[in-house]
């Protein structure tokens, strides 16, 4: 591998870049006209212009690989969304002998369809939610939900899904035709196939994922779990490694099942495989179900990196660059051993309300001033004078938290003082609902689950809208009481003062 064009953009492009400037490998970015000033372009060693405007550009494959050639590159990184899980893609790369950083375009294709893993994952003995495993009509999707009996609930979900886009819980078959149309449309405009696929909703669950990887002589391994329970509508906002009280027991199973799967597809590259973890305490509940398999990057990867201190995209470019995981020093299962605790808050341009829903809050940033101190990362792409754009995804940086004792709370202390000392102006985004989030004792506390924040919204947005009053009269500053909890100076004594 000796040149790299990364087919995305944001935060996720600039730490590609990062981390092939730390291999010694130079970097090519792609952008549309409307995208010139993004961070990425400027911070890429050649940059070159791509036709169209906003995520069709960067979904464009013929221009992509035709920048590429332009650029003399023999490798692509597609980050995470866009064009990172498109089997035609990695095709496409393999016939213009370019190196495409991830899994093979049979098991993108294999992943990519929600419903053939599902099938796959059952080969392998591995549980999976009561469902149907093929695309749904309407009335088979009814008749599903009928057969499980009163007061049951289901999960309609895109077939060629991810994000939490093109998904919806459904608790009232009246409900379920609406949602079965507004789940086509969304999986239609986000990923150009509107196929649904149905499960049984677990009402009360924990959502773990589990770091797998895997190199070209078909050695497979795992880096530990990650929880990604805090979700707002299944969009993830807050996540955590490792799980805060997963019973070892449990944690080994699920490892173990997502080893499996792996092993028994052939996995390689980076990959992530999701399970539910029943909340609910019901007897006849299963401990935990397989939900799906991200075969790219993920966005809450930086978790795992803190606690084991490996960087997951140099590893990546190196096994795609042919290296095995026993040349890698990662065939040693101490390597999986977490150290302390991490967070990760994601800072979206947008505000919270009370009734659900969302106000955007783009525009010009007038002062970007990340935090810092020990055990505290960002990864943005924002800077003073940057001109945000409503046509991509609301991320604007993710703020990452290690700590390297044995209890969790220090870590979530540790996420609220460096929410604190983020300075933005100029934009709305959700750092005062992260910090409520954090600061609440059921986080702290690892007492949380998927539907957390859509039974604690008015809880949360209230407790957000007191901190955000608290920054408008510059009360801004941090102390840090003895149990080590940082927050705003107004009643920073009191671990829960945004909740009093």
């Amino acid at each position: 591998m000796k040149k790299l064009l990364v087919a995305n953009r944001g935060e996720i492009a600039v730490r590609v870049m990062r981390a092939a400037a730390d291999l010694g490998l130079p970097a090519v970015a792609v952008f549309p006209e409307d995208d010139r000033e993004s961070l990425h372009v400027t911070m890429a060693d050649q940059a070159v212009p791509l036709p169209g405007a906003g995520a069709a550009a960067y979904l464009d494959i013929e221009a992509v690989l035709a920048a590429a050639a332009e650029t003399g590159c023999d490798a692509v990184h597609p980050g995470y969304g866009f064009l990172s899980e498109r089997p035609d893609f990695a095709e496409a790369c393999a016939a213009a002998g370019l190196t495409f950083v991830g899994p093979s375009p049979e098991l993108l294709s294999l992943f990519g369809d929600k419903a053939r893993a599902r099938e796959a994952a059952q080969q392998a003995g591995v549980p999976v939610l009561h469902g149907l495993d093929h695309a749904v009509t309407l009335d088979e999707a009814r008749a599903f939900m009928d057969g499980l009996g009163e007061g049951a609930a289901v999960m309609l979900k895109a077939v060629a899904g991810g994000g939490g886009r093109g998904s919806r819980a459904v608790t009232d078959s009246g409900e379920l035709e609406a949602a079965y149309r507004s789940c086509q449309s969304e999986a239609r405009a986000a990923f150009g196939r509107d196929e649904l696929y149905v499960e049984e909703f677990l009402p009360r669950a924990r959502h773990v994922e589990v770091q797998i990887l895997g190199d070209a002589a078909g050695a497979v391994t795992h880096l530990g779990e990650r929880e990604c329970s805090v979700q707002r509508r299944f969009q993830k906002v807050v996540e955590v490694a490792p799980a805060p009280g997963l019973g070892d027991d449990l944690r080994r199973q699920i490892i173990d099942a997502a080893m499996r799967f792996a092993a028994e597809t052939g996995y390689r590259s980076l990959g992530t495989f999701e399970f539910l973890v029943d909340a609910s305490g019901r007897a006849d509940a299963p401990a935990f179900v397989f939900i799906e398999a991200n075969a790219r990057l993920q966005v809450e990867h930086t978790v795992t990196e803190a606690v084991t201190d490996v960087d997951l995209v140099q590893t990546q470019l190196r096994l795609a660059g042919g290296a095995s995981l026993a040349e890698l020093g990662l065939d040693d299962p101490a390597a999986a051993a977490p150290r302390g605790h991490a967070v990760q808050a994601r800072v979206n341009l947008e505000t919270l309300l009370a009734d659900g829903s969302v106000r955007p809050g783009g525009g010009v940033i007038a002062a970007y001033e990340p935090p810092g101190g020990p055990g505290v990362r960002v990864d943005g792409f924002g800077y003073a004078g940057y001109e945000t754009s409503g046509l991509y995804d609301s991320l604007l940086a993710k703020v990452i938290v290690h700590a390297p004792g044995p209890n969790f709370h220090d870590a979530a202390a540790r996420t609220g003082r460096a929410l604190d000392e983020f300075r933005l102006e100029g934009v709305e985004t959700n750092i005062p609902f992260l910090r409520a989030v954090v600061a609440h004792p059921d986080f702290a506390a690892g007492e949380v689950h998927t539907r957390w924040v859509d039974e604690k919204l008015a809880e949360l947005v209230e407790a957000a809208d007191g901190y955000r009053s608290r920054l408008a009269r510059g009360e801004t500053e941090t102390e840090e009481d003895e149990g080590g909890y940082a927050g705003a100076r107004v009643d920073a004594r009191d671990p829960l003062a945004l909740f009093a």
